[in-house]
């Protein structure tokens, strides 16, 4: 198991974060073989050190034809959106900066970003929660952004890369980024690349149907360890909310392990409710 810190979108993260995210997965129980505090033969272990890697691939991209600069700006998108869009996604992009070469990025002045020319080819892939999906990502998705003016590449370039550079097998992460992963396949067909196996698991959502936030109060890891609330009683009560578990007796991440099956996680999400907020505090 590989830890890898993702800090590419640096306006947003804030000092120590690094750290916190660190110290809240060992508090968990979890552990792993490779990482940022621990080394390994895949380091640098941390985005921001592996800027060169993104910038060849970018090259390659570029001369290649399948990235262009398209200076449309967030609501330049919204405004020319018409068609439907999958789940959370936000607006197809309109293709309006589609007819630019990588080689006018030279003459251009405003600011702009490199997005991939998406194909129409299905894709289709089975994922250990979602079942069988299958996309369109040129019909339905569009051209999708890869990297910023300077470089900086996106969040589809930056996974793709390290994922097969630190030979990563499978892929757990919410659901909400699911459409990310047939833009991530074009990516890997791209390179020539093997894509790992996906598993794509329900959000954490509050009573009110939005997604666990500030706005539920600070439900954050950090919170629940100041608090003295053991890990073992949060992993119990999730593993119970999940159908892990028929009891939400208090259970270590690696007694889960035992008898773990993908088939018996909710394709629905999982509302974390008052009355299992209390309970993590009572006796």
């Amino acid at each position: 198991m590989c830890l890898r810190i993702e800090d590419i979108d640096s306006p947003r993260i804030k000092p120590g974060a690094d750290q916190l995210a660190v110290d809240d997965l060992r508090w968990l129980g979890l552990d792993w073989d490779e990482g940022p505090d621990v080394g390994g033969p895949h380091a640098p272990y941390v985005q921001t050190e592996r800027l060169a890697l993104y910038d060849e691939a970018l090259a390659a991209l570029r001369a290649a034809e399948r990235v262009y600069p398209c200076t449309c700006s967030r609501a330049d998108v919204l405004s020319a959106a018409s068609a439907p869009h999958i789940g959370q996604e936000g607006p197809k992009y309109s293709g309006r900066c589609a007819q630019n070469t990588a080689a006018s990025a030279a003459g251009l002045t405003a600011k702009y970003y490199w997005r991939f020319r998406a194909s129409s080819r299905l894709w289709q892939f089975d994922d250990a929660v979602a079942g069988r999906c299958a996309a369109h990502v040129a019909n339905e998705l569009g051209d999708f952004v890869v990297a910023k003016t300077d470089g900086t590449p996106a969040y589809q370039l930056a996974v793709v890369i390290d994922d097969h550079a630190m030979g990563i097998t499978e892929v757990v992460r919410g659901n909400d980024l699911l459409p990310s992963t047939f833009r991530q396949l074009e990516l890997y067909d791209f390179f020539g690349w093997q894509p790992p196996g996906f598993a794509h698991v329900p959000l954490v959502i509050g009573p009110d149907g939005r997604r666990l936030a500030k706005r539920h109060g600070d439900t954050r890891l950090l919170a629940l360890r100041q608090a003295g609330v053991a890990p073992e009683k949060l992993i119990g009560l999730l593993a119970h909310s999940c159908g892990l578990r028929d009891t939400p007796a208090p259970i270590t991440a690696r007694e889960l392990l035992a008898d773990f099956d993908w088939s018996r996680l909710p394709r629905q999400p999982l509302v974390f409710t008052d009355e299992m907020w209390r309970r993590l505090f009572t006796s």
